[in-house]
C-alpha cells in the first residue's frame, strides 16, 4: 500500500544509501516531494521486465530477487539477490529506459519511488550522488561477471558451492542463514536443474560440509567448502 512520504522520512532516514548521503537538504526535499514510499510482502512483484522506466526504485529494506524470464516464461534466469539500501534497475535508467528485468520481494520489503527526472538531475548536477551511481552499477555488473564466467566452467558441486558462499558471505553474512530461494530458484540462480541442487545438497550434508534442517542451512567446514569453490 503507497504511503505518500514526509520530509523526516528523507532527511532523517537511517536507511540513505551512500549516494543519498551526498544530497544537500535542498535536493533531500525535491526527493520527497516527488516521491512515495510504498511495502511489499514476500512474493509480490515489484517492477516487472518490459515495463517503462518512469521511477528509480530504492530497496529501503528486505531481500529481492532480480531475474529475467525465459523465452516460454516458465523458467527464470537469476542474476542475484539484491539486500537493502540499493537501488533497482539501474542498468535500465543508463539505457533505453526500458526495464530489463523483474524484482519480486523475498522478503517483506520496504522500498522508495522516486521520480526518474529528479534522480536524472542529481547525477547531472551532483558528482558525488552521480559517482556513487556510478560505483554501484559498475560494482554490480563486475560481480555478476564473474560469477556467471565461474558458472560455465565448473561442475555441480563448485557452482553449489559458489551460491552457498554467495548467500553466507555477502547476502546473509553469517554462515547459518535462512534459504529464501526454493531449490527450484537455486537451480535457476547456477543454471543447472533442481534434482541436481537437491542431490548435490544432500551429498554436502552426508559428507558433513553442511547441515540442513528445513529452510536453515548451516555451513559447518567452511574451509571445505571454499576448496571445492576453488577446484569445482
Amino acid at each position: 500500500m503507497k504511503e505518500i512520504m514526509g520530509e523526516i522520512n528523507c532527511i532523517l532516514c537511517q536507511e540513505k544509501s551512500c549516494a543519498a548521503l551526498n544530497l544537500n537538504k535542498e535536493e533531500l526535499g525535491l526527493q520527497l516531494s516527488s516521491g512515495y514510499g510504498t511495502s511489499y510482502r514476500a512474493g509480490e512483484l515489484i517492477i516487472k521486465e518490459g515495463t517503462f522506466t518512469s521511477n528509480i526504485t530504492y530497496l529501503k529494506s528486505g531481500l529481492v530477487k532480480e531475474f529475467k524470464s525465459g523465452g516460454n516464461h516458465s523458467e527464470e534466469y537469476i542474476l542475484q539477490i539484491v539486500k537493502e539500501k540499493t537501488y533497482l534497475g539501474l542498468t535500465s535508467l543508463f539505457g533505453d529506459k526500458i526495464n530489463q528485468f523483474s524484482y519480486v520481494a523475498l522478503t517483506d520489503v520496504k522500498v522508495c519511488s522516486i521520480n526518474l527526472h529528479v534522480f536524472e538531475d542529481f547525477i547531472k548536477k551532483n558528482g558525488e550522488f552521480g559517482y556513487n551511481i556510478l560505483q554501484s552499477v559498475s560494482s554490480d555488473s563486475l560481480n555478476n561477471y564473474a560469477r556467471f564466467t565461474n558458472l560455465h566452467f565448473k561442475k555441480i558441486y563448485g557452482k553449489l558451492a559458489d551460491a552457498l558462499l554467495y548467500f553466507s558471505t555477502q547476502i546473509y553474512e553469517s554462515d547459518t542463514f535462512y534459504m529464501h530461494l526454493s531449490r527450484n530458484e537455486i537451480s535457476y540462480l547456477i543454471g543447472s536443474s533442481r534434482e541436481s541442487v537437491s542431490k548435490q545438497l544432500n551429498q554436502f550434508e552426508k559428507d558433513g560440509i553442511i547441515s540442513i534442517k528445513g529452510k536453515d542451512i548451516s555451513i559447518l567446514k567452511m574451509d571445505q567448502l571454499e576448496n571445492i569453490s576453488r577446484v569445482g
